[in-house]
């Protein structure tokens, strides 16, 4: 599998030309969204890690092209929650997402991350509303899980199976184990075929 850095994005102006399918990543800023991106591609440092929460300030996409499969952009969508930035530069990061989950043709799907060991938040509730909304079939995968037994695992997920947001099969997932990475490939062979719809 090929798997490079295309670009950061600031303005919708300066989206990526090549018309190729976008799968969406979102997550709070201390979620490990860049170190699960680094599993799923099997590259170890192409989505730059940190010990500073928030440093994706931006849209960065990545140019992948798995075996056996047509190409596809990640698109790395910056972290909300627990950036140590001011309210204002999250408020542009808001605007931003915002503007680009609103295109009309513009990602195919969204992959929403939570932390499971962590309760859902009403911020957390927000944000799979805001998916609904937007009209793209998106998938909870709750990250962490290996440092759960199996008992908390499966609280975890009753947790999260939330009716009212239509979140019935959230995966489990962990960067340091691979759990979950075979599921997320599925979901999004299965977006790009059109196969999944908006919630």
């Amino acid at each position: 599998m090929d798997a490079h850095f295309v670009k950061s994005v600031f303005a919708l102006k300066d989206l990526p030309n090549d018309r190729i399918p976008e799968i969406a990543v979102a997550g709070k800023s201390n979620v490990g969204k860049s170190s699960l991106l680094n599993k799923i591609l099997n590259k170890r440092s192409l989505a730059k890690t940190s010990q500073t929460p928030g440093k994706t300030r931006c849209l960065n996409f990545f140019h992948v092209t798995p075996e056996k499969r047509g190409p596809f952009h990640f698109v790395d969508l910056p972290g909300y929650g627990f950036a140590k930035v001011s309210q204002t530069m999250r408020d542009e990061w808001g605007k931003l997402i915002d503007a680009y989950l609103a295109l009309n043709d513009r990602p195919s799907g969204v992959i929403a991350l939570f932390d499971a060991r962590r309760e859902p938040t009403d911020v957390d509730m927000d944000w799979i509303a805001w998916l609904g909304e937007w009209g793209r079939p998106y998938l909870v995968v709750l990250t962490k899980c290996d440092k759960l037994s199996k008992n908390e695992q499966a609280q975890s997920i009753k947790r999260w199976t939330l009716d009212e947001l239509k979140v019935h099969k959230p995966i489990l997932s962990s960067a340091q184990e691979g759990i979950g990475v075979d599921k997320i490939w599925q979901w999004i062979d299965e977006v790009r075929a059109g196969r999944k719809k908006a919630a």
